[in-house]
């Protein structure tokens, strides 16, 4: 039985809570000297990145180290997808080589789902092309609960490349779960056409969502996918679509700034807001390696690795009993 995690669409608000709360009791062991856990000892885990990356790559790497699982980097440059091997014969030999989960981003929409059929291990989805990427989306929302408390009837504002985004994709479908209203504001250009299928709003006019708006998400513009263009000049767009200090006052005082990086400073936003104490983007980073810990805990920790079911942390609560939280989130099948 295959359990994976491909799509934040996957998730019921059960199984979004269940991580939420999981990663709220393993942020506890940063307060502690050693900042590990046995739970995931003997098992492997492989990060298949076929696209550049940072903060991702890194953070799943410290999450499954913090989890005391064996991790494998699998990075297609210099490995045998540059000399033409599919991601289906790749697949193989991580098949082959044991591995208990695969954290893969890809720049082809899809492939971690093709790539769940092929393994027996879980599967997470670390961004396929422009579709979707289900963890940032749950680190973002974990990052919104800690500052603001219960996301329900909460407005979410997710202002840039929406077109290119799959970060926007997977924060509309994951706060809508949990019951915050979602707004998005862009060029009519930087919109995809399905965009009118997603549960959220879409709005042209920054200024006017502003006051209304506690949280305020903004996207950097992917010039790297874009084949034609999209908006007369990168100063005209700052203008009508940047976050600048006159359009952080217009935001309610308990308001935050958020940015899923990396960041465009000067375009999408400016450098006194990224670094004002209203911003959480350094929180958003921290918090990657303890909700991507959660997941990795869930979906490889004990007998029945899945999200949902019977688990919390044994050894996170502060008296170090094992205490089980009760999740009736349905279990995940892909493949």
């Amino acid at each position: 039985m295959k359990r994976h995690l491909i799509s934040a669409a996957d998730l019921t608000r059960d199984d979004a809570l269940l991580i939420l709360d999981t990663a709220e009791e393993l942020s506890r062991i940063a307060d502690r000297p050693i900042k590990k856990l046995p739970t995931l000892r003997g098992r492997t885990v492989v990060n298949l990145f076929f696209e550049d990356s940072t903060r991702t790559r890194i953070s799943f790497e410290a999450a499954a180290k913090r989890l005391s699982a064996d991790v494998i980097n699998f990075s297609a440059k210099g490995s045998s997808v540059s000399k033409g091997e599919s991601l289906k014969d790749t697949a193989l030999t991580l098949e082959a080589m044991g591995a208990d989960g695969v954290v893969i981003r890809h720049n082809a929409s899809g492939a971690p789902h093709r790539l769940a059929g092929w393994v027996r291990g879980s599967v997470v989805n670390a961004g396929d092309g422009t579709h979707e990427h289900p963890t940032q989306a749950l680190l973002d929302a974990y990052t919104m609960r800690r500052r603001l408390g219960d996301l329900d009837g909460r407005r979410v504002t997710i202002v840039g490349d929406i077109l290119h985004s799959r970060v926007a994709r997977s924060n509309v479908l994951l706060l809508n779960t949990l019951g915050a209203e979602v707004t998005l504001v862009a060029p009519p250009t930087l919109f995809p056409v399905s965009v009118d299928t997603w549960p959220c709003e879409v709005a042209y006019d920054f200024d006017a969502v502003l006051p209304k708006s506690d949280v305020v998400m903004m996207l950097r513009v992917q010039q790297e996918r874009m084949t034609a263009a999209y908006f007369p000049t990168v100063r005209e767009y700052s203008r009508r679509y940047g976050l600048d200090a006159r359009r952080l006052a217009a935001l309610q005082d308990h308001a935050i700034v958020m940015h899923p990086g990396p960041m465009n400073r000067g375009v999408e936003i400016a450098a006194e807001v990224a670094d004002s104490p209203r911003s959480t983007i350094v929180e958003q980073v921290a918090n990657g390696v303890t909700v991507r810990m959660a997941v990795l805990y869930l979906l490889l920790g004990g007998s029945e690795p899945a999200i949902g079911g019977d688990v919390t942390p044994a050894g996170v609560s502060p008296n170090g009993d094992a205490r089980r939280r009760s999740g009736d989130a349905s279990r995940r099948e892909d493949a």
